[in-house]
């Protein structure tokens, strides 16, 4: 019977060294994010149909912060837009081709939005 060789993956994240220097605060997974005020964010509204069968979406990219307030943030537009969408991978996805709202709505809450794209 052959011995299975183990990969990195299978120590379950476990790091060690030999190094009596080591510095292992540069290998910890710190997955709180400050937050950062909505003024000194540059939010940028896309529009999109690619990939979804013909249907037109706004996309919000470069948001900065918590996923927390990442979620918060895109029921709020979901809300005020009356319409469906997600958040995924730190954007916002809005159903239909509203960035003129999404805009006015961001700015109210004190965000810097840039229209990108047509």
């Amino acid at each position: 019977m052959a011995k299975k060789k183990l990969g990195l993956e299978d120590l379950g994240g476990f790091v060690f060294s030999t190094n009596d220097e080591f510095d292992e605060s540069s290998y910890t997974n710190d997955d709180s994010q400050e937050d950062i005020s909505p003024e000194d964010q540059q939010l940028e509204a896309h529009f999109s149909n690619k990939g979804r069968g013909g249907k037109t979406v706004t996309i919000i990219k470069n948001f900065q912060g918590p996923d927390e307030e990442l979620i918060k943030l895109g029921k709020l537009l979901k809300k005020k837009c009356g319409v469906g969408g997600s958040t995924k991978d730190g954007e916002i996805i809005i159903q239909g081709d509203d960035r003129e709202k999404i805009m006015q709505i961001l700015e109210k809450q004190g965000y810097q939005v840039k229209r990108v794209g047509g």
